[in-house]
């Protein structure tokens, strides 16, 4: 469940409550779901009830209980709380997070994107010479207009007319013939409007690159497709089983071991189930990022959405490693993981699509 999806659910609640006198309000347009704040709090959260209690003339808290009421039980949630003053926590059921793998690789590189997939490719340059202060001028003009066309176009906003091609600038060619297109495009992009472009010496192949990072997570998912594939066996959407101990190989046993070691249950779960959340609440909020770049016309809110993406990638991947250790034969599990690492594999390459940046299949 995407928290697009969410929301309107949780508008179906409101309405109904409104059509039978439980509430009486208008009916907002619009309900917006965010990620919860923070750990324990559920995995989405809203201020809908806080929103309705004036023009209900109702306590929140007891417009949340209403709408709590209507919503227990709702198709992929598990879970209704309320919070503080009024706020709705909910908590997803494993059937809708199997269900957004599930979306996710349906839609492949159709996910996050509501055009039909406008063509817009990056343009190759020539050797020059630039100085740094020009790399944030019309180089950075060129490049962020490029990348508002193909977010604009995913977030089906209406296609504008394109004028002619026009050479690239004289600081651009200089700069992707020295940093290469990748890393050029990536430098230009990651600053917010009103922050300078800050040029390297030269492009760094390391994890200390947040762009190598990104690529690095994409060829990572695609590799553990293909040694999966030597192995027997493909990815499936599923329970992707409780984590992996330090120093620990196996899966089904794994609480047997943490209750035969005296350790309270849960205290090593309860953090690596985080990085499974975490991981899939950015999958799911890739759409709405998009719409907020275009909104905003703002690229950078891309860039830092495949960064904390590739970043949540690694710590998962650490915690539910995807295939088979030793003799271990594949499991559901494996099926399960492999799955959601395609999937973030596919967030991850449309993304890098949309910045005109290359998505590897090998690094």
């Amino acid at each position: 469940m995407t928290p697009a999806e969410l929301s309107r659910t949780v508008l179906r609640s409101v309405r109904g409550a409104v059509e039978e006198q439980e509430l009486s309000v208008p009916v907002p347009a619009r309900i917006v779901v965010r990620p919860s704040p923070r750990p324990g709090w559920g995995d989405y959260a809203s201020n809908v009830a806080l929103q309705l209690a004036k023009q209900a003339g109702r306590p929140a808290r007891e417009v949340a209980e209403i709408l709590r009421k209507r919503l227990a039980g709702s198709p992929g949630i598990a879970r209704v709380e309320i919070a503080g003053p009024g706020f709705l926590n909910f908590t997803l059921g494993d059937e809708a997070q199997i269900a957004l793998v599930r979306e996710v690789l349906a839609q492949g590189s159709g996910y996050g994107d509501r055009s039909a997939r406008t063509k817009l490719s990056a343009r190759t340059a020539e050797a020059g010479s630039v100085d740094d202060s020009a790399a944030g001028s019309r180089a950075r003009e060129v490049v962020v207009a490029e990348a508002l066309a193909r977010i604009e176009a995913a977030a089906g906003a209406p296609a504008r007319s394109c004028a002619p091609p026009v050479p690239d600038p004289p600081d651009l060619v200089a700069l992707l013939a020295r940093l290469g297109s990748d890393e050029a495009r990536w430098v230009l992009l990651r600053p917010a409007a009103h922050d300078p472009v800050r040029v390297p010496e030269r492009p760094v192949q390391r994890e200390s690159n947040p762009r190598f990072r990104v690529q690095y997570a994409h060829a990572r998912a695609r590799a553990l497709v293909r040694n999966a594939g030597e192995l027997g066996f493909s990815g499936e959407p599923g329970d992707v089983g409780l984590p992996v101990a330090e120093g620990v190989s196996g899966v089904a046993d794994e609480a047997a071991r943490r209750f035969g070691s005296g350790e309270p249950a849960g205290t090593q779960a309860a953090p690596a189930g985080r990085t499974l959340q975490g991981l899939l609440t950015l999958l799911a909020t890739y759409p709405s990022a998009i719409d907020a770049a275009a909104r905003l016309r703002a690229p950078d809110r891309v860039v830092r959405h495949l960064e904390a993406t590739a970043d949540a990638f690694f710590r998962w991947h650490d915690d539910f490693p995807p295939l088979p250790v030793g003799e271990q034969k594949p499991l559901a599990v494996h099926r399960a993981r492999l799955a959601l690492a395609e999937a973030a594999g596919t967030v991850l390459a449309n993304g890098l699509h949309l910045l005109g940046i290359s998505a590897p299949e090998y690094l």
